[in-house]
């Protein structure tokens, strides 16, 4: 058995129903089902009967949720030991990263540690620019750009996919040529990105009609008619007003990296929020099926 099928079981013998304890844990109902029937044959064990007023300990799953009970506590305790705990997590951290993450991926995030670790400053910086760690322009940065830097400690957070969007209403782009369409690119600072070769490859007839180094302002854009755009999936998907178009070879995604200077790594409130971001990914990760969880050192 591994430790998330145990957290599974909890959830499923406390909320009474797999709808219930799916939406606790951020997975399908048809999930839970074959989850819980993969851990019931490891056991070899029935541990719920199913009735119709939901999910009742079986005498095997009673035994278990005693022992669950436990290991989730030791797991709570070794968290708390080495992340610290709400009463004494306190201070600044200031982070950066870009504007449409910032937005769309922390935010939600920060709201959610705030209520966690109330006694935390952040400090959240949208910015293209690579800050400096050593100089302490920011504690923790997220970019798309691996780290070089041998005094900082970084890791692979995300593989985000990427989307080709319309304004919703729109017709659909020709594949292989994109006569008579427009499209909305990055600027030219930022002309070779992989997004960009591959929205001109692929629609080779097309003309460009906006540029931004921005995802929001190209969304937007993108939104009212100006063209079609290659977006990030997190922030297309969640706009009503845009369509994303099936293609054969989706656009190519790309890697969020996150670092830190290495003078930081014990920081309990650093080390915190970088477990408590790492377990968001989980959820993300199940949500898109192509994202990759990060691991703090």
């Amino acid at each position: 058995m591994e430790w998330s099928d145990i957290r599974l079981f909890l959830a499923i013998a406390r909320e009474g129903t797999l709808g219930a304890a799916a939406r606790k844990l951020g997975l399908t109902q048809p999930t839970m089902g074959r989850r819980l029937k993969t851990l019931e044959e490891a056991v070899g064990h029935s541990l719920f009967q199913r009735t119709p007023d939901g999910f009742v300990l079986t005498d095997e799953g009673t035994v278990v949720m005693g022992h669950a009970e436990r290991m989730e506590e030791e797991a709570l305790a070794l968290q708390r030991q080495l992340a610290g705990t709400e009463n004494t997590l306190s201070g600044a951290l200031r982070i950066s990263c870009s504007d449409w993450f910032g937005i769309h991926i922390l935010a939600p995030i920060l709201a959610d540690f705030r209520r966690v670790h109330p006694n935390v400053i952040i400090e959240l910086l949208t910015d293209s620019r690579l800050l400096n760690l050593a100089r302490r322009e920011a504690d923790l940065v997220f970019r798309i750009k691996p780290f070089t830097e041998p005094e900082v400690i970084s890791r692979k957070l995300l593989h985000i996919p990427y989307g080709l969007y319309v304004a919703k209403g729109s017709d659909d782009p020709s594949p292989g040529t994109g006569a008579g369409f427009s499209m909305i690119i990055m600027d030219e600072a930022f002309g070779g990105m992989p997004d960009v070769a591959w929205l001109k490859g692929r629609f080779p007839n097309a003309k460009v009609s906006m540029r931004s180094n921005n995802r929001d302002v190209q969304a937007r854009l993108c939104a009212g008619g100006a063209g079609m755009a290659v977006l990030p999936r997190p922030l297309g998907d969640s706009m009503d007003v845009l369509k994303r178009i099936d293609v054969l070879e989706p656009p190519p995604g790309r890697d969020t990296c996150v670092g830190y200077h290495q003078d930081l790594r014990r920081l309990p409130r650093l080390r915190a929020f970088i477990q408590f971001v790492g377990e968001q990914a989980k959820t993300m990760q199940r949500r898109y099926g192509e994202f990759s969880s990060f691991n703090a050192r």
